[in-house]
This record gives C-alpha cells, structure tokens and sequence, in this order.
C-alpha cells in the first residue's frame, strides 16, 4: 500500500472512529425517561448511567497507552470498536437494568481507549498537520454526537421501541471497524518508541494537572448537558422529539465550529483569546435558561453548543503540548483519564440536585459557578508551553533512546 493511499485509509479510519465516539455515551438521554420505565431504573442508577461515560473514560483511557505498547495502536483501536458493537447491540435487547450498566460500560470501555489514542495517532501520522487533521475529526465527533441526538428518538418511534434507538449505533461502529482491519498490519511496520514518559511522569508537571483539570471541568459540562438537558427541556413543557431536537441543535452548531477551531488554535500564538470568548458561552446560555427556560430554549441550546467547542480545542491543544507521539499519549492519557475522574461528577451532580430540588435552577447554578475555575485552567494551558520540558530532569524520549532499539 502506498504511503499516499495508507494515509488516506488511516484518514477515513479517524473519521470513521470519530463518528463512534459520542453515540454510545449520548444516545441514552433522548429516551431516558423511556428505558427508565421499560427496566424499572431507580434515580440513583439512571445517575449511574449518565455518569458511566466519564468512569469508562477514566478507568480505561488510562489503559490506552500501556495497550497500544504491548499490542500495537492500531489493535488496540479494532479492539475498541468490536467492544463497542457487541456492547451496543447487546444493551439494546437486554431486559436486564444490571446487564444494560455493564454493557454499556463495555461500550464506553472501547470508545474511551480509542479516544485517548486520537491525538497520538495524529501525532504519529500527521505530524506537521496536527491541527487540520484535529479540525477533521473533532467535526466527526460532531456529526456523530448530532446525528446520534437527532436520530435516536425518531428511530424508537419508527422501530416502535427505544431498543431500536439505540441499537442502530452498533451498525455504524460495525462500519467503523472495516478500515482497521486492514491496517492492524502496520502495527509491526511502525517504529516503537522507548518508554520514556509514563503517566506518572505526567504527573509531576503543572502542565499536566491543569490540562487534566481543564479537560475535566469541560468534560464536566458536556455530559451533564447531553446527559440531562433533554429531561430539562420536557420539565418545560417540549415532548420527547422536540427535546432530542434541542440537544441535537446544542450540539449541531459545534459542527461547523468544531472545523474552524481547532485550525484556528493551531495557527494562533495567542490561544487565549479565542478560548475564553468560547468558555464565556456556556455561563450566557445558562443564565437564560435559568431566567426563561422555554422561551430561551433555542437561545440556550446555541450558546451553549458554541461553549462545547471548547472540547475540540483542548483536544488539539493535547497535540500541540507535547513534541512527540509519546509525549502525546502520555499527556492524552493522563489528561483524559484523570479529567474524567473529576468529570463524572458533573452528571451526577445534576441529577442530584434535580432529584433533592425538583427542579433546574440548583443544577444551572452548580455549572455556571464551575466555569470559574475551568476558565482559569484554560487560559494556563493557552500558554505556549512542552510537557517535555516540565518532566523530571527534563527527560525526553532521545535521553533513552539507546536503552531499547525500534522495533520494525
């Protein structure tokens, strides 16, 4: 295969995977109230459910690198994506609550490890296109995210269940998976790297726990909305469809966004500037919805769709403070699966003050008031800076490069 035509395939497989990446996780709140009732869910365990992606992404994301080593990046992504169809399918025919939480933790297991494998796979491969490649399939992850909120409501009602909302996206990871076959091969081809920086390493540096911390707290938000903002909406009066409509406009509107943005970062020395006029939109939408919650519901859902571009910016800003492919998944690793520790308390959060409240005002306060401290963490990891230079010693991959030759 040539380098042209291998280029390509990995391409379309980052693509491919992108579209994966959110369904599994966001699919479920359209019809929450309705799998809920079918298992007999209590309250706490649909908490549990919204809160099982920022625990799979924790748990499992940390995994990603040690995986990718020992197996190779490109197995541990089919792997991934064949954990993610049988974790799909299966949930959807279950009548189990039980056996729903553990297969959809499988899911969400696969796509956490692809998606801390992301950015280095970018590295790798793309090395001098780091933020046109990171546009390309954060915008994936976009259309994916959409169309997963747009397509799961209509989907149950034409199938005449929610079963068929949900289990459509096992097709389309099965889709996903076809290219990596074919490039699971390169996996002996690609030159591996002394392990030179470890998650431990990571952890010894400013830059990694605030980017962990910045990557959590905007994690945070994302998936207490896609998680709950389609109940706050039918709380207001809008019905199941025009609910799922509203989150999918919320996260429509990154699509284009998500394109322009990550580029944009990449080109600009002073990245501040664009993330906070982008942060600044998440607090906006929630005072108005707060304030008029049906009213400013269309409003709402775009400001706050334009603040959840702040996740593909710190995808891309992941690439861009690291040197190395290593480096990369190192602090990728570190950032996802620690953030996310902190993330899933967010869905949690929210269903907890909903259910002791009764309503969404205690909810919206408890987002608005965490902006602070992740506009702070945001404009720290702005700055220019290399995870390389803050490792103890100010170690690098060439200090041990004579320690284990590359593998071909």
């Amino acid at each position: 295969m040539s380098t042209r035509r291998t280029s390509l395939v990995i391409l379309g497989g980052l693509v491919l995977l992108s579209l994966n990446l959110r369904p599994a996780a966001v699919s479920v709140g359209p019809v929450l109230a309705e799998v809920r009732s079918a298992l007999g869910m209590s309250p706490v365990a649909a908490g549990l459910l919204t809160s099982l992606p920022v625990l799979a992404f924790a748990l499992f994301g940390a995994l990603a690198p040690t995986a990718a080593r020992r197996v190779g990046v490109h197995r541990v992504t089919l792997l991934a994506l064949v954990a993610a169809v049988l974790g799909l399918a299966g949930r959807a025919v279950t009548s189990s609550e039980a056996l729903f939480l553990v297969l959809s933790m499988l899911a969400l297991a696969g796509m956490a490890m692809a998606n801390v494998l992301l950015p280095s796979l970018v590295k790798l491969h793309f090395p001098d296109a780091v933020g046109r490649v990171t546009a390309i399939y954060t915008t994936a992850l976009a259309v994916g995210l959409t169309t997963s909120l747009l397509l799961t409501v209509p989907v149950s009602h034409a199938g005449g269940s929610w079963r068929w909302g949900l289990g459509i996206w096992a097709g389309l990871a099965l889709l996903a998976a076809l290219p990596w076959v074919g490039l699971v091969a390169h996996d002996r081809a690609l030159d591996q790297a002394p392990r030179s920086i470890g998650w431990s390493d990571v952890a010894r540096t400013r830059l990694g726990w605030a980017m962990a911390l910045f990557f959590g707290l905007q994690s945070m938000q994302a998936y207490a909305v896609f998680g709950w903002f389609a109940q706050l909406w039918r709380d207001h009066g809008y019905t199941a469809g025009q609910a799922g409509a509203l989150v999918g406009l919320l996260a429509a509107v990154s699509i284009p966004l998500s394109l322009w943005a990550p580029a944009a970062v990449a080109r600009r020395t002073d990245q501040a500037r664009i993330l906070l006029a982008i942060m600044l939109c998440y607090p906006a939408g929630y005072v108005g919805l707060m304030i008029a919650p049906h009213a400013f519901a269309i409003p709402g859902a775009l400001l706050v769709g334009i603040g959840a571009v702040t996740f593909p910016i710190v995808l891309v800003l992941i690439g861009l403070r690291a040197r190395t492919p290593e480096g990369t998944a190192a602090l990728s690793s570190f950032t996802q699966s620690t953030g996310y520790l902190l993330a899933a308390l967010g869905p949690f959060g929210v269903g907890t003050l909903y259910d002791v409240t009764g309503g969404w005002t205690a909810p919206l306060l408890m987002l608005t008031a965490l902006m602070v401290p992740q506009i702070a963490a945001g404009l720290y990891v702005a700055r220019p800076a290399a995870i390389e230079d803050q490792l103890p010693g100010n170690r690098t991959i060439s200090d041990v490069a004579g320690s284990k030759p590359p593998r071909r």
